[in-house]
């Protein structure tokens, strides 16, 4: 709609020019936009040293000879999730939004 004004205005034949458009927000949100970024920066730092943790103690709780179901018991997730904390070829799960 905008090149279409502009072609009207001008004369000018609307394919023959570009139209850039910014967006400046108030420094209010752009202050808040970079706290977000900042608070999801941490979220994932935050999930990825819990997973690391919970790997860590169902490692450490299996070599007392726990079975897969006691673990998923005791932390929290089901069995064959706990089956995926103790194995030995794990694969990495995919991170971000």
């Amino acid at each position: 709609m905008a090149r279409d004004l502009v072609a009207v205005m001008t004369g000018q034949d609307a394919a023959g020019f570009d139209i850039d458009v910014t967006v400046e927000l108030p420094e209010s949100v752009r202050h808040k936009l970079d706290r977000v970024e900042r608070a999801r920066s941490a979220e994932l730092t935050a999930r990825a040293e819990a997973a690391a943790e919970l790997r860590s103690a169902a490692l450490e709780l299996k070599r007392t000879g726990m079975s897969v179901r006691e673990l998923g018991r005791v932390l929290h997730v089901s069995y064959q999730r706990a089956s995926q904390l103790t194995s030995a070829t794990r694969q990495p799960r995919p991170t971000g939004p």
